[in-house]
């Protein structure tokens, strides 16, 4: 019997190894020049966005590594929480997650950053770009018809034509995707209009998803014509050397995000870590060819918060109350899977 146990506690480190190889929806590492440590970085942007901006890093520090590890939102909230002392920075879109974390005294402060006072939270947390939330639509669908500027419009063009949309409407599960819900909750509060276009996207089958990307593939495929609630940026990205898609940021009230990044409170390279914030940082408020470095910038320093930005602030940890996220999910379930 000792010895089974013996096994069993033994293969414990490897079988935790393996889940949380799992989890990942890509991995590689960056390689310097020289033989120094290793930054590990937990993040929920495609690699092509973000490897440009840790290529750039490492010229400046080619003594260092850089390990990309890409999961979903909810997800990177729940590995970096079963491990923070096993990643050096934290990056992520869903800000409310991101918020709690710091919140919960797992961000390690650094002083002397310029940024504005609306993006960062106590030294610790950073907003780095500012993304709205988008409809895509596919042209095709629309042909002969005005595309929709508002919720409302979207509304009226969904039952208008619903033989041309039933089965062929995508958003966000926002029970499984961090920024989804996120998205959902903020439209919720700034939008009267939010629910009754999810109970008539309902009735016409609407197919949910974890991420943008498998959305704006679908769209290209002809399989969706409307996306609610896109990453704006990642559908600019895709559709810039393409017709075929339309990006429309609602009228009556667009969204926008900020994605933003901590240094792990438990980092094993307080330096290296803070550095890469910092130099994350400048890159993003500065004037770039979007060619090198696809990420949409922070507004500049000198500049007001966007009237549509979502604060870094107390306010983001509302609809993260059991009872308030129980509810939320509770109305949205009853509206969109009819």
């Amino acid at each position: 019997m000792r010895h089974i146990l013996a096994l069993i506690f033994a293969l414990l480190p490897l079988m935790a190894l393996a889940q949380q190889q799992e989890n990942w929806e890509d991995r590689a590492m960056f390689h310097g020049s020289g033989s120094g440590p290793t930054l590990r970085i937990l993040s929920s942007t495609d690699r092509s966005f973000f490897a440009p901006i840790i290529t750039s890093f490492l010229a400046q520090r080619p003594d260092l590594s850089i390990e990309y590890l890409v999961s979903g939102t909810a997800g990177i909230d729940r590995i970096f929480r079963e491990d923070p002392s096993g990643f050096d920075l934290v990056i992520s879109s869903a800000m409310d997650l991101q918020f709690k974390l710091t919140n919960d005294g797992h961000a390690l402060a650094i002083e002397g950053v310029t940024t504005p006072d609306w993006a960062q939270w106590r030294h610790s947390l950073f907003g780095f770009t500012t993304e709205p939330a988008a409809i895509v639509i596919r042209r095709a669908d629309f042909a002969g018809h005005s595309l929709p500027q508002t919720r409302q419009d979207l509304i009226k063009a969904l039952r208008a034509r619903p033989e041309v949309f039933r089965n062929r409407l995508g958003t966000y599960d926002i029970r499984q995707s961090g920024l989804g819900y996120l998205f959902a909750t903020q439209d919720a509060r700034a939008s009267e209009t939010y629910w009754r276009l999810m109970e008539v996207m309902g009735s016409l089958g609407t197919r949910l998803y974890c991420c943008s990307g498998d959305m704006i593939t679908d769209l290209q495929k002809g399989e969706l014509a409307v996306a609610y609630n896109v990453l704006g940026s990642y559908a600019s990205a895709r559709a810039k050397d393409s017709e075929e898609l339309a990006i429309i940021l609602p009228a009556d009230f667009p969204i926008t995000m900020m994605r933003s990044g901590f240094v792990s409170a438990q980092t094993k390279q307080p330096k290296h870590a803070r550095d890469f914030i910092r130099h994350l940082l400048k890159v993003q408020s500065t004037p770039v060819d979007p060619g090198i470095f696809p990420l949409p910038p922070l507004i500049p320093a000198l500049d007001p918060r966007p009237q549509s930005a979502i604060g870094l602030g107390p306010a983001l940890m509302t609809y993260l109350d059991t009872l308030k996220r129980r509810t939320f999910l509770q109305e949205w379930t009853s509206a969109i899977i009819q």
